[in-house]
């Protein structure tokens, strides 16, 4: 059934997970932040692929295999807040730490944790004359292959 992802999907920062293939533990999942109702944009948090041509000589088309995947350049937008300074503590430049993003929502034992091991890029105010709310934007490095369409810990 088709979903609007706004109002499912949910979006968390974990500062650690043992788990050496990237799945985290609901204790884990709780002592993280729900970043979700603080985003206004999000950008990337997907693998590119490089394909490499494979021309020979018996066809004057050139085929393709699948090469080197690559993190997209990924980002979230977040609504900053004129007294508290949690993204900017808690995301500063230099955290490592983990993206989750819950596609299909954070029920127990759905599809679609993808989780992404990271470190913060930049932390950046944006700045505006428009009539808009404040902003900052956060740039991350995808660190390693994240789990992606992973299952839901449940409690």
């Amino acid at each position: 059934m088709r979903f609007n992802r706004k109002g499912t999907t949910k979006i968390m920062y974990v500062p650690t997970i043992a788990s050496t293939s990237y799945l985290p533990t609901a204790a884990e999942i709780t002592a993280g932040t729900d970043y979700t109702e603080q985003i206004n944009a999000i950008d990337g948090w997907s693998i590119e692929n490089t394909p490499i041509e494979t021309p020979d000589m018996a066809s004057t088309f050139v085929s393709k295999i699948d090469g080197d995947d690559s993190a997209a350049d990924s980002s979230l937008t977040f609504y900053e807040d004129d007294t508290a300074n949690e993204i900017e503590t808690d995301l500063a430049k230099g955290t490592d730490g983990f993206i989750i993003i819950f596609s299909k929502g954070k029920t127990a034992a759905s599809k679609g944790m993808d989780v992404f091991p990271i470190k913060v890029a930049s932390c950046s105010k944006s700045y505006s004359t428009d009539n808009e709310a404040a902003k900052v934007t956060v740039q991350f490095v995808i660190t390693d292959r994240p789990a992606l369409n992973q299952t839901v810990p449940g409690p």
